[in-house]
């Protein structure tokens, strides 16, 4: 039974991987911004601090006695803590260690290199290859990559033995060197001849620094190149206060604060972490963002500066209680743009990003229920802000837009058509126009709408909203529903219905419609998981029976694995029909997937790509998968405990809750849960105002 979790505690397993492996390498954020470690021992690649940025570059990469590393074929252990990476391998009687930081509060990465001579004695060829594409970019990011130059100016700092790469165009600058200096220095790299005996131990640190000018940039680097060690610890304290901060009410990081788990089951512990940091490592607080305090979707390769409106909602319970005054304007500035325009918001410009997601609806809706329901600010309700076409409003006038929104989508079935692929899952081709998730998400939308209108006396308005999500709850089931089959079918403009075996249908329908389905739907709907959809540590999006899986390898939604939230939210389904006991069996293999750090966008199941340490291993940020290591959506996994495990409820009574552990650990606790300015503790008794 512990409490506020440790650093090496919050630590992935050590994974071993060498060039070639289909390996998707850990990222590191100081809260400026982010990087990435290579598939190797040294190199780091995507150091970007918006607006300074070197996009999807890699720099740093390391020679042994006049080898390049990749070429080596030495495996290389990986060990990501959110303060550090720790890389360590060994090459010709060498054992080689390497930490990985981002120097806090500034656009800096330090790689602090450990040798051990096991061998005779030697003199110890390293070169450090160096590569520039600084640039600087004020204006919004908005595609998926980083912008960059390929054209950089080199200059030689003799006296620092270093190297300065210049943006031909903005004049920002990354300042490349090492400690102790080079022994050589040229346009491409550092050269170091180190005279070692038997036993011997020495270290080289490795500086990154960008910046604006020159001065500012030899400033910070001065500051830091000689004190690697030093920074290392710096990094470490951070972190311990940051991970203090999340889990202390009244702390002075966040505008509130989440929940402890307590229990001895460690491997649950570390699934509920994995949902924490899933929100936590998003967080961005740069001076040149224009909404201030923003959270990132993904990293640390892809869409850097955007919050996507989707991922957004799907961890929206922990964005309520962690940091809802971020949450408020987030909404406020979602609510002033048109939402069927739009999938994001980019945080340096503060204006919208991107083409519609048919999901924005649903994805305001709960959002704003989060925020009020968890906050007890329903006095926001009345409050007016201005929407895009210049008119202001009470926030309760948006509830019922988004809630409604469907019916200038609906076709002559009565069921709204949400358009085509890009509107949808971008990678399933079949899963288009009407489909179930989405106008079950509608039912959802219309009764929270109306439970917003009867708290504002508007009660005539509230019933006439609950009938109408009834009636289209009974449509969807009727015109969509495959009958003995446990799957929803599609229907095109065409009229044709098409059968597509997804996930978004069943977690979905499951979550916000299990009280209206028959029961032999729900048995129908399990049967279909188990069979179709389930591996033992994560699970497939579309079945691999379903004849769209030629269409795309895209592991996030199709047959090759499943987007970070989606085993979270089928978890949430299962425990809404009462199938604990299956969905308890099946979240003991999940946590063994929480073992390499936060989520991944998607991960493969372990059926297609062999499991890493045990879990499910993290999709490829390459083509043609395209995953980022870790995307923001996280969050989910936290909702499985408090509304699954836990059994944590909210109404007109306040704060319930009744545990369904069904194996889980009888001791287990949620220390300091908040609600409405109140903390709770939960137990298998139920819940209990802390004193």
């Amino acid at each position: 039974m512990s409490s506020i979790p440790t650093l090496d505690e919050l630590a992935s397993d050590t994974l071993v991987h060498r060039f070639g492996d289909l390996f998707n390498p850990p990222g590191l954020t100081n809260f400026l911004g982010c990087v990435q470690v290579d598939n190797d021992l040294f190199a780091i690649r995507g150091l970007n601090f918006p607006p300074l940025a070197t996009s999807d570059i890699t720099t740093a990469a390391l020679y042994v006695d006049r080898r390049f590393w990749h070429a080596t074929g030495s495996p290389v252990s990986f060990t990501w803590r959110p303060d550090r990476v720790v890389r360590e391998s060994s090459f010709r009687d060498l054992n080689l260690r390497t930490t990985t930081v981002l120097v806090p509060g500034q656009t800096a990465a330090v790689v602090h290199l450990e040798i051990h001579n096991t061998g005779p004695s030697r003199t110890v060829e390293l070169r450090i290859g160096l590569r520039g594409s600084v640039t600087r970019h004020p204006d919004p990011w908005t595609a998926p990559l980083p912008p960059f130059e390929l054209d950089n100016e080199v200059f030689v700092d003799a006296g620092r033995q270093a190297l300065e790469f210049h943006s031909r165009r903005t004049g920002a600058v990354s300042l490349q060197g090492a400690w102790p200096r080079a022994t050589l220095i040229a346009p491409d790299g550092l050269l170091f001849d180190i005279p070692m005996d038997a036993g011997d131990r020495t270290t080289i640190s490795y500086v990154n620094v960008l910046a604006d000018s020159v001065d500012e940039a030899r400033r910070v680097y001065d500051s830091v190149v000689a004190r690697a060690p030093e920074v290392i610890a710096e990094a470490e304290r951070e972190w311990d206060e940051e991970i203090r901060a999340v889990f202390t009410p009244g702390n002075d990081r966040y505008s509130g604060s989440l929940p402890i788990l307590e229990t001895t089951d460690s491997e649950m512990r570390r699934l509920y972490h994995a949902g924490v940091l899933g929100v936590v490592y998003f967080k961005r607080d740069s001076p040149h963002s224009a909404i201030g305090r923003g959270y990132d979707t993904l990293m640390p390769r892809y869409w850097q500066t955007t919050t996507f409106l989707w991922d957004y909602s799907l961890s929206a319970t922990v964005h309520a209680m962690l940091d809802p005054d971020v949450m408020r304007g987030y909404l406020q500035r979602w609510m002033g743009w048109d939402a069927h325009r739009h999938f994001g918001i980019e945080w340096m410009s503060g204006g919208p990003v991107g083409q519609w997601y048919s999901v924005n609806d649903f994805a305001m809706c709960k959002t704003m229920r989060e925020y009020v329901r968890w906050t007890g600010d329903s006095a926001w309700l009345e409050s007016s802000f201005t929407s895009a076409s210049g008119a202001r409003r009470p926030v309760s006038d948006y509830v019922v837009d988004y809630a409604t929104g469907w019916e200038r989508l609906k076709s002559a079935s009565g069921l709204a058509d949400y358009g085509g692929i890009d509107n949808l899952l971008e990678c399933v081709s079949t899963y288009v126009h009407e489909v179930a998730s989405l106008n079950a998400a509608n039912v959802f939308n219309m009764r929270w709408a109306a439970e917003v209108l009867e708290g504002l006396g508007r009660g005539a308005e509230a019933r006439d909203l609950s009938e109408r999500a009834a009636r289209l709850a009974g449509d969807i089931h009727q015109q969509l529903y495959s009958p003995g089959n446990g799957y929803w079918n599609a229907r095109h403009p065409d009229g044709r219905l098409v059968a597509v075996r997804h996930c978004y249908d069943l977690i979905t329908v499951l979550n916000v419609l299990h009280d209206d389905l028959p029961e032999t739907t729900k048995a129908e709907m399990v049967r279909f998981f188990f069979e179709h959809l389930h591996s033992p540590t994560w699970m497939h999006a579309l079945s691999p029976d379903d004849p769209d899986a030629m269409f795309s390898v895209r592991p996030d939604h199709q047959w090759n694995g499943a987007y970070t939230a989606w085993p979270a939210l089928a978890v949430t389904g299962l425990y809404a029909i009462g199938e604990s006991a299956r969905a308890y069996e099946w979240l003991r293999g999940l946590a063994k997937s929480a073992n390499q750090g936060p989520f991944s966008q998607a991960h493969f199941a372990e059926s297609v790509v062999p499991a890493d340490s045990g879990g499910a291993r993290k999709a490829s940020p390459e083509l043609p998968y395209i995953n980022d290591w870790a995307c923001s959506s996280g969050g989910a996994w936290v909702n499985v405990f408090i509304e699954s495990l836990f059994g944590v409820r909210t109404g007109a009574g306040g704060l319930t809750a009744s545990p369904a552990f069904e194996g889980f650990d009888a001791g287990a606790r949620l220390v300091g849960l908040p609600f409405q300015g109140a903390l709770y503790n939960v137990d298998r008794h139920g819940a209990h105002p802390r004193r």
